[in-house]
């Protein structure tokens, strides 16, 4: 646990954006006073120390679409034409920032056989994961449509837990193109990964 000061010097902002990030569900706050130290790690995981503005949800879409060569239908001509003018000049970590808006994630712990299941009702990305040379893990992370994230979790009776196995990315883009995205390129595996506080991931997290 960080105080609110300490998690203040740790970001490099103000106690009053603390507060906000609080307020807004971004960083966790369990009792008053103090914050939990893995939502800080993980912000600041993402957002490249505050340098970059991340891309729109369309956008971040776009971008790990071109990177994965596949079409995107959903920009247009001259979007897509400034976006990949973009992409020839960012690096690793600003693409990890810029993208960070594709889905809004969180994690949340439940009952051990709720793996399987869970696995199945959400858009994977272990196997591309494993496709960078990560070992198989008992955990899951994948992506859901927004409005279908509440019943997800209340139907697998998941509680909120920053140190869960069970990490839920939830977006508005339709789950056919991201599951596309997911299956045919180790982009977006990647991308996830980089968000990863765990020793095993953080190597081919560095290179999406």
């Amino acid at each position: 646990m960080l105080t609110v000061a300490g998690a203040a010097e740790r970001l490099g902002i103000t106690t009053r954006r603390v507060q906000y990030l609080v307020a807004g569900g971004i960083l966790t706050s369990p009792a008053r006073g103090v914050i939990d130290e893995l939502p800080v790690e993980r912000y600041l995981a993402t957002r490249g120390g505050f340098r970059w503005r991340a891309w729109q949800e369309a956008t971040a879409w776009g971008a790990v679409a071109l990177l994965s060569g596949r079409e995107v239908n959903w920009m247009g001509n001259t979007q897509q034409s400034r976006l990949r003018g973009q992409l020839r000049t960012v690096n690793a970590a600003e693409l990890v920032g810029r993208a960070r808006e594709r889905a809004a994630v969180s994690r949340y712990t439940g009952h051990t056989g709720t793996a399987d299941r869970l696995r199945g009702q959400v858009v994977d990305t272990s196997a591309a994961a494993e496709s960078l040379g990560l070992t198989a893990t008992a955990a899951v992370d994948g992506y859901v449509a927004t409005g279908a994230l509440d019943g997800l979790v209340a139907a697998h009776g998941l509680i909120h837990d920053e140190a869960g196995p069970f990490t839920l990315r939830a977006t508005g883009m339709p789950l056919d193109v991201v599951a596309r995205l997911a299956h045919t390129a180790p982009v977006l595996a990647a991308l996830d990964l980089a968000e990863s506080l765990d020793v095993r991931e953080e190597g081919p997290a560095s290179t999406p």
